[in-house]
Protein backbone atom coordinates (compact mmCIF):
# COMPACT_ATOMS: atom_id res chain seq x y z
CA UNK A 1 0.00 0.00 0.00
CA UNK A 2 1.32 3.70 -1.00
CA UNK A 3 2.79 5.77 1.60
CA UNK A 4 2.39 9.30 2.21
CA UNK A 5 5.22 11.11 4.16
CA UNK A 6 5.68 14.41 5.00
CA UNK A 7 8.91 16.30 6.32
CA UNK A 8 9.88 19.27 7.71
CA UNK A 9 11.24 21.40 4.43
CA UNK A 10 13.94 23.00 7.33
CA UNK A 11 14.71 20.34 8.83
CA UNK A 12 14.31 17.57 6.58
CA UNK A 13 15.16 14.17 8.72
CA UNK A 14 12.31 15.20 10.85
CA UNK A 15 9.65 13.24 9.73
CA UNK A 16 5.84 15.17 10.57
CA UNK A 17 4.04 12.19 9.25
CA UNK A 18 4.18 9.06 7.51
CA UNK A 19 0.48 7.18 6.88
CA UNK A 20 -0.42 4.81 4.48
CA UNK A 21 -2.24 6.43 1.32
CA UNK A 22 -6.20 6.56 1.20
CA UNK A 23 -6.77 3.48 -1.42
CA UNK A 24 -9.55 3.31 -4.38
CA UNK A 25 -12.02 1.02 -2.04
CA UNK A 26 -11.48 3.39 1.01
CA UNK A 27 -12.34 6.96 -1.27
CA UNK A 28 -15.44 4.79 -2.08
CA UNK A 29 -16.08 3.81 1.79
CA UNK A 30 -15.97 7.70 2.67
CA UNK A 31 -18.22 8.45 0.08
CA UNK A 32 -20.60 5.99 1.13
CA UNK A 33 -21.02 7.64 4.07
CA UNK A 34 -20.69 10.82 3.35
CA UNK A 35 -23.55 10.46 0.95
CA UNK A 36 -25.72 9.04 3.71
CA UNK A 37 -24.24 12.05 5.95
CA UNK A 38 -25.15 14.35 3.38
CA UNK A 39 -28.86 13.70 3.10
CA UNK A 40 -29.97 14.57 6.58
CA UNK A 41 -27.27 17.05 6.67
CA UNK A 42 -28.92 19.10 3.85
CA UNK A 43 -32.19 18.33 5.43
CA UNK A 44 -31.65 20.02 8.85
CA UNK A 45 -32.37 23.69 10.07
CA UNK A 46 -30.29 25.79 8.48
CA UNK A 47 -29.46 27.20 12.49
CA UNK A 48 -27.83 22.90 13.05
CA UNK A 49 -25.72 23.82 10.38
CA UNK A 50 -24.47 27.16 11.02
CA UNK A 51 -23.65 26.32 15.15
CA UNK A 52 -22.05 23.28 13.22
CA UNK A 53 -19.59 25.91 11.41
CA UNK A 54 -19.37 27.81 14.80
CA UNK A 55 -18.33 25.23 16.89
CA UNK A 56 -15.64 24.22 14.25
CA UNK A 57 -14.53 28.05 14.44
CA UNK A 58 -14.63 27.81 18.49
CA UNK A 59 -12.85 24.40 17.81
CA UNK A 60 -10.02 25.47 15.07
CA UNK A 61 -8.99 29.03 17.70
CA UNK A 62 -8.92 26.59 20.70
CA UNK A 63 -5.84 25.26 18.99
CA UNK A 64 -4.48 28.37 17.29
CA UNK A 65 -0.75 27.96 18.51
CA UNK A 66 -0.40 24.32 18.13
CA UNK A 67 -2.02 24.93 14.54
CA UNK A 68 0.19 27.10 14.05
CA UNK A 69 3.53 25.83 15.13
CA UNK A 70 2.79 22.83 12.63
CA UNK A 71 2.08 24.87 9.12
CA UNK A 72 5.67 26.07 10.22
CA UNK A 73 7.28 22.37 11.07
CA UNK A 74 5.00 20.96 7.91
CA UNK A 75 5.59 23.54 4.77
CA UNK A 76 7.74 26.06 6.64
CA UNK A 77 5.64 28.77 6.69
CA UNK A 78 7.19 32.16 8.67
CA UNK A 79 5.40 31.78 11.86
CA UNK A 80 3.88 35.18 12.22
CA UNK A 81 2.15 34.16 8.50
CA UNK A 82 1.12 30.58 9.90
CA UNK A 83 -0.94 32.84 12.64
CA UNK A 84 -2.61 34.87 10.88
CA UNK A 85 -3.53 31.93 8.28
CA UNK A 86 -4.57 30.51 11.45
CA UNK A 87 -7.39 33.74 12.57
CA UNK A 88 -8.09 33.87 8.66
CA UNK A 89 -9.51 29.95 9.09
CA UNK A 90 -11.28 30.71 12.28
CA UNK A 91 -12.98 34.10 10.06
CA UNK A 92 -13.79 31.83 7.10
CA UNK A 93 -15.96 29.54 8.99
CA UNK A 94 -17.72 32.34 10.97
CA UNK A 95 -18.30 34.07 7.87
CA UNK A 96 -20.01 30.92 5.90
CA UNK A 97 -21.88 29.92 10.00
CA UNK A 98 -23.55 33.09 9.07
CA UNK A 99 -24.35 32.64 4.84
CA UNK A 100 -26.22 29.66 6.22
CA UNK A 101 -29.41 32.27 6.43
CA UNK A 102 -28.82 33.88 3.02
CA UNK A 103 -31.39 33.87 0.79
CA UNK A 104 -31.93 30.36 -1.57
CA UNK A 105 -33.92 32.08 -3.85
CA UNK A 106 -36.49 34.54 -5.42
CA UNK A 107 -40.06 34.73 -6.31
CA UNK A 108 -41.32 35.74 -9.73
CA UNK A 109 -44.55 36.55 -11.30
CA UNK A 110 -45.29 33.43 -13.64
CA UNK A 111 -45.75 33.44 -17.50
CA UNK A 112 -49.07 32.71 -16.75
CA UNK A 113 -49.95 35.47 -14.82
CA UNK A 114 -51.85 33.30 -12.17
CA UNK A 115 -49.91 31.24 -9.10
CA UNK A 116 -46.40 31.53 -8.46
CA UNK A 117 -42.71 31.13 -9.48
CA UNK A 118 -39.92 31.08 -7.55
CA UNK A 119 -36.57 29.75 -7.67
CA UNK A 120 -34.37 27.62 -4.86
CA UNK A 121 -31.15 26.50 -4.27
CA UNK A 122 -30.37 22.72 -3.16
CA UNK A 123 -26.62 21.49 -2.42
CA UNK A 124 -25.09 18.94 -5.28
CA UNK A 125 -23.97 16.50 -3.27
CA UNK A 126 -20.78 15.50 -2.23
CA UNK A 127 -18.03 18.67 -2.63
CA UNK A 128 -14.22 16.70 -3.44
CA UNK A 129 -11.57 19.59 -2.77
CA UNK A 130 -7.91 18.83 -3.93
CA UNK A 131 -5.87 21.21 -2.21
CA UNK A 132 -2.76 22.51 -2.49
CA UNK A 133 0.18 22.51 0.63
CA UNK A 134 1.07 26.38 0.59
CA UNK A 135 -2.41 27.38 3.08
CA UNK A 136 -2.99 24.06 4.52
CA UNK A 137 -5.78 25.80 6.96
CA UNK A 138 -7.09 28.96 4.93
CA UNK A 139 -7.66 27.27 1.16
CA UNK A 140 -8.89 24.12 2.54
CA UNK A 141 -11.53 25.78 4.34
CA UNK A 142 -12.20 28.07 1.76
CA UNK A 143 -13.69 25.53 0.10
CA UNK A 144 -14.86 23.16 2.65
CA UNK A 145 -17.01 25.90 4.70
CA UNK A 146 -18.94 27.27 2.25
CA UNK A 147 -19.97 23.37 0.84
CA UNK A 148 -20.79 22.49 4.70
CA UNK A 149 -22.81 26.07 5.16
CA UNK A 150 -24.80 24.76 2.22
CA UNK A 151 -25.33 21.13 2.89
CA UNK A 152 -23.15 19.27 1.05
CA UNK A 153 -20.48 16.51 2.42
CA UNK A 154 -16.49 17.09 1.96
CA UNK A 155 -13.93 14.98 0.80
CA UNK A 156 -10.48 16.41 0.90
CA UNK A 157 -7.87 15.01 -0.26
CA UNK A 158 -4.99 17.54 0.70
CA UNK A 159 -1.36 17.79 -0.83
CA UNK A 160 1.09 15.18 0.33
CA UNK A 161 3.36 17.96 1.91
CA UNK A 162 0.39 18.90 4.35
CA UNK A 163 -1.02 15.73 4.89
CA UNK A 164 -0.47 16.57 8.88
CA UNK A 165 -1.87 19.80 8.54
CA UNK A 166 -5.15 18.33 7.23
CA UNK A 167 -5.31 15.14 9.64
CA UNK A 168 -5.34 18.01 12.54
CA UNK A 169 -7.94 19.70 10.64
CA UNK A 170 -10.09 16.47 10.42
CA UNK A 171 -9.30 15.49 14.23
CA UNK A 172 -10.63 19.56 15.16
CA UNK A 173 -13.59 19.96 12.98
CA UNK A 174 -15.01 16.48 12.29
CA UNK A 175 -16.55 16.14 15.76
CA UNK A 176 -18.59 19.43 15.70
CA UNK A 177 -20.33 17.28 11.84
CA UNK A 178 -22.51 14.31 11.58
CA UNK A 179 -20.05 11.55 11.07
CA UNK A 180 -19.04 10.76 7.61
CA UNK A 181 -19.32 14.42 6.37
CA UNK A 182 -16.02 15.49 6.48
CA UNK A 183 -13.20 12.96 6.10
CA UNK A 184 -9.49 13.61 5.22
CA UNK A 185 -8.49 11.59 2.03
CA UNK A 186 -4.49 11.19 2.22
CA UNK A 187 -2.54 10.29 -0.99
CA UNK A 188 -1.19 12.02 -4.12
CA UNK A 189 -2.45 11.57 -7.68
CA UNK A 190 -4.29 8.43 -7.62
CA UNK A 191 -6.18 9.08 -4.26
CA UNK A 192 -7.05 12.86 -6.12
CA UNK A 193 -8.29 11.31 -8.92
CA UNK A 194 -10.27 9.09 -6.71
CA UNK A 195 -12.12 11.40 -4.81
CA UNK A 196 -12.97 13.32 -8.38
CA UNK A 197 -14.93 10.49 -9.54
CA UNK A 198 -16.90 9.82 -6.70
CA UNK A 199 -17.70 13.79 -5.83
CA UNK A 200 -21.11 15.76 -6.81
CA UNK A 201 -19.08 18.97 -7.21
CA UNK A 202 -15.39 19.46 -7.81
CA UNK A 203 -12.66 22.46 -6.44
CA UNK A 204 -9.11 22.19 -7.22
CA UNK A 205 -5.94 24.38 -6.53
CA UNK A 206 -2.87 23.86 -7.57
CA UNK A 207 -0.81 23.34 -10.72
CA UNK A 208 -1.68 24.06 -14.35
CA UNK A 209 -0.90 20.81 -15.67
CA UNK A 210 -2.92 18.85 -12.67
CA UNK A 211 -5.51 21.49 -12.61
CA UNK A 212 -6.44 20.47 -16.55
CA UNK A 213 -6.54 16.63 -15.46
CA UNK A 214 -8.83 17.24 -12.62
CA UNK A 215 -11.08 19.86 -14.90
CA UNK A 216 -11.19 17.12 -18.05
CA UNK A 217 -12.12 14.25 -15.78
CA UNK A 218 -14.77 16.66 -13.28
CA UNK A 219 -16.66 17.72 -16.96
CA UNK A 220 -16.40 14.28 -18.60
CA UNK A 221 -18.71 12.99 -16.34
CA UNK A 222 -20.61 16.17 -16.05
CA UNK A 223 -19.97 17.39 -12.83
CA UNK A 224 -19.23 21.25 -11.97
CA UNK A 225 -15.71 21.95 -11.49
CA UNK A 226 -13.30 24.84 -10.52
CA UNK A 227 -9.79 25.02 -10.92
CA UNK A 228 -7.98 27.50 -9.15
CA UNK A 229 -3.78 27.70 -11.20
CA UNK A 230 -0.73 29.04 -11.49
CA UNK A 231 -0.04 32.86 -11.63
CA UNK A 232 2.82 35.05 -13.26
CA UNK A 233 1.88 37.75 -11.85
CA UNK A 234 3.12 41.34 -12.65
CA UNK A 235 3.57 44.61 -11.05
CA UNK A 236 3.07 48.10 -13.14
CA UNK A 237 5.21 51.04 -11.58
CA UNK A 238 4.26 54.19 -13.12
CA UNK A 239 6.75 56.87 -12.55
CA UNK A 240 5.06 59.14 -10.66
CA UNK A 241 5.04 56.40 -7.86
CA UNK A 242 6.75 56.42 -4.94
CA UNK A 243 10.07 54.59 -4.96
CA UNK A 244 10.80 53.62 -1.55
CA UNK A 245 6.81 52.69 -0.82
CA UNK A 246 6.78 50.28 -4.03
CA UNK A 247 10.10 48.73 -2.88
CA UNK A 248 9.11 47.71 0.28
CA UNK A 249 5.58 46.13 -0.88
CA UNK A 250 7.25 44.53 -3.51
CA UNK A 251 9.83 42.76 -1.73
CA UNK A 252 7.48 41.14 0.31
CA UNK A 253 5.20 40.32 -2.27
CA UNK A 254 7.51 38.61 -4.60
CA UNK A 255 9.89 37.02 -1.53
CA UNK A 256 7.67 36.69 1.66
CA UNK A 257 6.83 32.92 2.32
CA UNK A 258 10.03 32.15 -0.29
CA UNK A 259 7.16 33.44 -2.82
CA UNK A 260 5.35 30.31 -2.72
CA UNK A 261 1.71 32.50 -3.15
CA UNK A 262 0.10 31.85 -6.40
CA UNK A 263 -0.43 35.93 -6.09
CA UNK A 264 3.11 36.44 -5.43
CA UNK A 265 4.54 38.96 -7.80
CA UNK A 266 6.85 37.48 -10.33
CA UNK A 267 7.36 40.44 -12.74
CA UNK A 268 8.28 44.23 -11.84
CA UNK A 269 7.51 46.27 -15.22
CA UNK A 270 9.28 49.69 -14.62
CA UNK A 271 7.70 52.24 -17.30
CA UNK A 272 10.47 54.38 -17.61
CA UNK A 273 14.18 54.05 -16.09
CA UNK A 274 14.14 51.26 -13.33
CA UNK A 275 17.14 51.68 -11.96
CA UNK A 276 15.94 53.67 -8.91
CA UNK A 277 13.22 50.80 -8.25
CA UNK A 278 16.01 48.03 -9.14
CA UNK A 279 18.41 49.88 -6.50
CA UNK A 280 15.49 50.25 -4.07
CA UNK A 281 13.84 46.82 -4.02
CA UNK A 282 17.13 44.80 -3.99
CA UNK A 283 18.01 47.25 -0.92
CA UNK A 284 14.82 46.35 0.51
CA UNK A 285 15.28 42.46 -0.45
CA UNK A 286 18.77 42.14 1.28
CA UNK A 287 16.72 43.58 4.88
CA UNK A 288 14.26 40.61 4.46
CA UNK A 289 15.27 38.00 7.06
CA UNK A 290 15.47 34.90 5.83
CA UNK A 291 15.94 31.58 7.91
CA UNK A 292 14.43 29.50 10.19
CA UNK A 293 10.71 30.01 9.93
CA UNK A 294 10.01 29.27 13.45
CA UNK A 295 11.84 32.85 14.50
CA UNK A 296 9.36 35.36 14.56
CA UNK A 297 11.09 37.70 12.85
CA UNK A 298 11.82 35.30 9.90
CA UNK A 299 9.96 36.57 6.12
CA UNK A 300 11.69 34.06 3.68
CA UNK A 301 11.73 30.32 4.67
CA UNK A 302 12.44 27.33 2.87
CA UNK A 303 11.03 25.98 -0.13
CA UNK A 304 8.57 23.53 -0.03
CA UNK A 305 11.15 20.09 -0.93
CA UNK A 306 14.45 19.68 -2.91
CA UNK A 307 13.14 19.66 -6.19
CA UNK A 308 11.36 23.19 -5.41
CA UNK A 309 14.58 24.71 -4.59
CA UNK A 310 16.30 22.43 -7.97
CA UNK A 311 13.70 24.83 -10.11
CA UNK A 312 15.18 27.92 -8.49
CA UNK A 313 18.41 27.28 -8.99
CA UNK A 314 18.09 26.11 -12.36
CA UNK A 315 16.36 29.03 -13.48
CA UNK A 316 18.57 31.48 -11.40
CA UNK A 317 21.72 29.55 -13.78
CA UNK A 318 19.62 29.89 -16.84
CA UNK A 319 19.17 33.57 -16.29
CA UNK A 320 22.39 34.67 -16.28
CA UNK A 321 23.29 31.84 -19.02
CA UNK A 322 20.75 34.33 -21.39
CA UNK A 323 22.29 37.64 -20.23
CA UNK A 324 20.38 38.64 -16.95
CA UNK A 325 21.87 40.01 -14.23
CA UNK A 326 21.08 38.67 -10.28
CA UNK A 327 21.31 41.48 -8.38
CA UNK A 328 20.89 39.61 -4.73
CA UNK A 329 20.49 35.60 -4.02
CA UNK A 330 19.85 33.02 -6.55
CA UNK A 331 22.28 30.55 -4.02
CA UNK A 332 21.83 28.07 -1.39
CA UNK A 333 21.61 29.59 2.05
CA UNK A 334 23.24 28.35 5.02
CA UNK A 335 21.63 25.51 6.40
CA UNK A 336 20.68 21.99 6.48
CA UNK A 337 17.24 22.61 4.88
CA UNK A 338 15.94 23.15 1.63
CA UNK A 339 16.64 27.49 1.47
CA UNK A 340 17.23 29.37 -2.03
CA UNK A 341 18.00 33.26 -1.60
CA UNK A 342 15.59 35.67 -2.84
CA UNK A 343 17.33 36.69 -6.48
CA UNK A 344 15.99 39.81 -8.01
CA UNK A 345 17.34 39.39 -12.05
CA UNK A 346 17.82 42.35 -14.26
CA UNK A 347 18.44 42.02 -17.78
CA UNK A 348 16.79 39.53 -18.87
CA UNK A 349 15.70 38.68 -22.62
CA UNK A 350 11.98 39.11 -23.47
CA UNK A 351 11.29 35.30 -23.98
CA UNK A 352 13.14 34.42 -21.14
CA UNK A 353 11.18 31.54 -18.78
CA UNK A 354 11.13 33.92 -16.00
CA UNK A 355 9.20 36.47 -18.41
CA UNK A 356 6.24 33.83 -18.79
CA UNK A 357 6.32 30.39 -16.88
CA UNK A 358 5.99 30.36 -13.12
CA UNK A 359 8.72 29.25 -10.80
CA UNK A 360 6.97 28.90 -7.46
CA UNK A 361 10.07 30.06 -5.18
CA UNK A 362 11.74 33.30 -4.11
CA UNK A 363 12.95 34.83 -7.56
CA UNK A 364 11.61 37.69 -9.66
CA UNK A 365 12.28 39.34 -12.54
CA UNK A 366 12.50 43.55 -12.99
CA UNK A 367 11.81 45.14 -16.57
CA UNK A 368 11.31 48.40 -18.56
CA UNK A 369 8.72 49.53 -20.32
CA UNK A 370 8.89 52.93 -22.48
CA UNK A 371 5.14 53.71 -22.39
CA UNK A 372 2.45 52.28 -20.06
CA UNK A 373 0.98 50.95 -23.30
CA UNK A 374 3.92 48.86 -23.79
CA UNK A 375 4.08 47.79 -19.91
CA UNK A 376 0.32 46.74 -20.22
CA UNK A 377 1.35 44.56 -23.49
CA UNK A 378 4.02 43.19 -21.17
CA UNK A 379 2.13 42.35 -18.12
CA UNK A 380 -0.60 40.47 -20.61
CA UNK A 381 2.12 38.67 -22.96
CA UNK A 382 1.97 35.35 -20.81
CA UNK A 383 -0.87 32.61 -20.88
CA UNK A 384 -1.79 33.58 -16.73
CA UNK A 385 -3.53 36.06 -15.53
CA UNK A 386 -4.51 35.13 -11.51
CA UNK A 387 -3.25 38.92 -10.32
CA UNK A 388 -1.42 41.95 -10.72
CA UNK A 389 -0.49 45.20 -9.16
CA UNK A 390 0.08 48.86 -10.57
CA UNK A 391 1.64 51.48 -8.38
CA UNK A 392 1.05 55.23 -9.37
CA UNK A 393 -0.88 58.24 -7.80
CA UNK A 394 -2.44 59.23 -10.90
CA UNK A 395 -6.12 57.44 -10.99
CA UNK A 396 -6.94 57.78 -14.39
CA UNK A 397 -3.75 55.44 -15.52
CA UNK A 398 -4.72 53.17 -12.81
CA UNK A 399 -8.23 52.75 -14.08
CA UNK A 400 -7.06 52.19 -17.70
CA UNK A 401 -4.70 49.59 -16.49
CA UNK A 402 -7.57 47.79 -14.88
CA UNK A 403 -9.31 47.93 -18.02
CA UNK A 404 -6.62 46.56 -19.41
CA UNK A 405 -5.10 43.36 -17.64
CA UNK A 406 -6.14 40.17 -17.69
CA UNK A 407 -5.92 39.27 -14.01
CA UNK A 408 -8.99 37.86 -11.84
CA UNK A 409 -7.33 40.17 -8.98
CA UNK A 410 -5.88 43.84 -9.60
CA UNK A 411 -4.21 45.18 -6.96
CA UNK A 412 -3.08 49.73 -6.89
CA UNK A 413 -0.86 50.17 -4.53
CA UNK A 414 -1.07 47.71 -2.94
CA UNK A 415 1.10 44.51 -3.07
CA UNK A 416 -0.66 41.25 -5.45
CA UNK A 417 -0.44 39.16 -2.50
CA UNK A 418 -3.44 38.67 -0.17
CA UNK A 419 -6.98 37.62 -0.74
CA UNK A 420 -10.30 38.63 0.84
CA UNK A 421 -12.35 35.16 1.47
CA UNK A 422 -15.28 37.85 1.11
CA UNK A 423 -14.71 38.49 -1.83
CA UNK A 424 -14.87 36.30 -5.20
CA UNK A 425 -11.20 34.96 -6.25
CA UNK A 426 -10.07 33.61 -9.33
CA UNK A 427 -7.97 34.30 -12.52
CA UNK A 428 -8.05 34.12 -15.91
CA UNK A 429 -6.85 32.60 -19.18
CA UNK A 430 -4.83 29.60 -17.83
CA UNK A 431 -4.81 30.71 -14.18
CA UNK A 432 -8.27 29.40 -13.77
CA UNK A 433 -11.36 27.26 -15.15
CA UNK A 434 -15.39 27.30 -14.37
CA UNK A 435 -16.43 29.75 -11.68
CA UNK A 436 -15.36 31.42 -8.83
CA UNK A 437 -14.74 30.90 -5.60
CA UNK A 438 -14.92 32.19 -2.21
CA UNK A 439 -17.57 35.10 -1.20
CA UNK A 440 -20.79 35.36 -2.34
CA UNK A 441 -19.52 33.41 -5.21
CA UNK A 442 -19.35 29.99 -3.44
CA UNK A 443 -23.37 29.64 -2.71
CA UNK A 444 -23.72 29.61 -6.49
CA UNK A 445 -20.75 26.65 -7.00
CA UNK A 446 -21.80 24.40 -4.23
CA UNK A 447 -25.28 24.56 -5.24
CA UNK A 448 -28.01 24.03 -8.24
CA UNK A 449 -30.87 26.67 -8.38
CA UNK A 450 -34.51 24.91 -9.56
CA UNK A 451 -37.63 26.64 -10.50
CA UNK A 452 -40.47 25.81 -9.03
CA UNK A 453 -43.73 27.08 -10.80
CA UNK A 454 -46.99 26.33 -9.05
CA UNK A 455 -50.66 26.81 -10.09
CA UNK A 456 -54.12 27.02 -8.77
CA UNK A 457 -55.46 23.55 -8.38
CA UNK A 458 -58.59 24.60 -9.66
CA UNK A 459 -59.07 27.48 -12.84
CA UNK A 460 -59.84 31.13 -11.64
CA UNK A 461 -61.91 33.59 -14.08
Amino acid sequence: MPVVRSVSPQRPKDIVVSIDAATNDGVALAAQAARSAQADWAAAPPANRANALHAAAEAVAGAAAELADLAVREVGKPIAEARGEVARTVAILRYYAQQVFDPTGAVHEPGAGVGIAYTRRRPRGIAGLVTPWNFPFAIPLWKAAPALAFGNAVLLKPAPQATACALRLAELIGPQLPRGLFTVLPGDAETGQAVVAAADVVSFTGSTTAGAAVAAAATARGVPVQCEMGGQNPAIVLPDADVAVVARQVAYAAFGYAGQKCTATKRVIVVGDPTALTDALVAEVEKLPCGDPAEPDTVVGPVIDDAARARVLDAAVSAVSAGGHIRDGGQVSPGHGWYAMPAVVTGLPEGHLLHHEEVFGPICTVSQADTVGAALDAANAVRYGLAASVFTADLDAALSLVDGLAAGQIKINAPSTGVDFHLPFGGERASSLGPREQGKAAQDFYTTLRTVTVAPSRPTG
